[in-house]
């Protein structure tokens, strides 16, 4: 009996382990189809929808533009495929100087950025758990605030009569306001304080994970703090440099709210393009052809990123 009764609970511990394991597989499945499906429904769908429209012709109705799939008299089915509009993005100068400008606006506030959350996230890092904390809800802060409310509040600040210009003049520094608003230096101002934070949390959490004690020794060594930094902290914080400079990049190269209240239309971005196609030429095939050569722009670099460092990581 007692063999019997060893051999009923051997078979029952193994039947409920993998029974366990099952468990364990299905759920981790589910939480990896969660967000799958997010991104199935909410980017995968809407790319195909503005691909197909990028690949119509424009016409005057509703919706405004022909379908792919048409059908004919005799019960045929006709796909119609139209590469003219990237073809028109090419001709136009306009949409490549555009596309230019929006790159280079978006790198050099990137840079910006990262000029000024680097020493940010480092002295955050290195302050006490208290101060850490108050620091860290004060970069956090500003996204309590609505976003079109934080760019009128600098519209005010730069304009001709607005805070920064009285104060110089009360302070005897300019005699005659400075022309700030409606300018790309109003933009650059713009962009960097709206995704400085985008910069300082991801390093923030890459220095958190950093071994200090690595700079000790260092020190110990005879290292100066200058070749400490570049040879220890630059190097392991690399990650937490490229993450924080892709969240501000991306946005900042399709922005469209800055550029138009802050460069009052005179700084011209994609996303203002973007808008003009939509909305006033109602041309929304070459609208979805701007939106796509724009995420190529955008992902192939990402991608051939990712690739090179994929394979220098299998190389290690």
């Amino acid at each position: 009996m007692n063999d019997v009764a060893e051999t009923t609970e051997v078979v029952q511990s193994g039947l409920g382990q993998r029974i366990l394991r099952s468990l364990q597989t299905n759920w981790k499945r589910l939480i990896i189809l969660v967000p799958f499906l997010w991104l199935l429904i909410f980017f995968l769908a809407p790319f195909f929808i503005v691909t197909k429209i990028s690949v119509s012709e424009a016409v005057i109705q509703s919706p405004p533009f022909t379908p792919m799939i048409a059908w004919a008299e005799d019960g045929a089915m006709q796909i119609r495929l139209v590469f003219d509009n990237f073809a028109y993005l090419w001709d136009d100068p306009l949409y490549a100087k555009t596309y230019l400008n929006s790159v280079m606006i978006a790198g050099f506030s990137t840079i910006l950025c990262l000029l000024l959350g680097y020493p940010m996230a480092y002295a955050i890092v290195r302050s006490s758990h208290t101060a850490k904390h108050i620091l860290l809800m004060l970069v956090i802060l500003p996204f309590w605030t609505s976003f079109l409310l934080r760019v009128y509040a600098w519209m005010g600040l730069l304009a001709d009569q607005g805070t920064i210009n009285n104060l110089l003049i009360a302070l005897g520094i300019i005699d005659q306001p400075i022309q700030m608003l409606y300018t790309t230096f109003a933009v650059y101002v713009g962009i960097v304080y709206t995704y400085v934070p985008f910069m300082i949390l991801p390093l923030y959490a890459n220095m958190e994970k950093l071994d200090w004690t690595l700079l000790e020794a260092a020190a110990d060594l005879g290292a100066r703090p200058m070749t400490t930094f570049l040879t220890i902290t630059l190097p392991m914080t690399l990650p937490g440099i490229i993450a924080g400079s892709l969240l501000v990049f991306i946005p900042a190269t399709g922005e469209y709210v800055i550029p138009d209240l802050l460069g009052g239309g005179n700084v011209l971005m994609i996303g203002r393009i973007l808008y003009n196609e939509f909305n006033a030429n109602v041309d929304w095939p070459v609208a979805s052809a701007v939106a796509i050569a724009l995420l190529v722009v955008l992902v192939v670099p990402m991608m051939l990123y990712q690739h090179f460092q994929s394979k220098a990581d299998g190389a290690t």
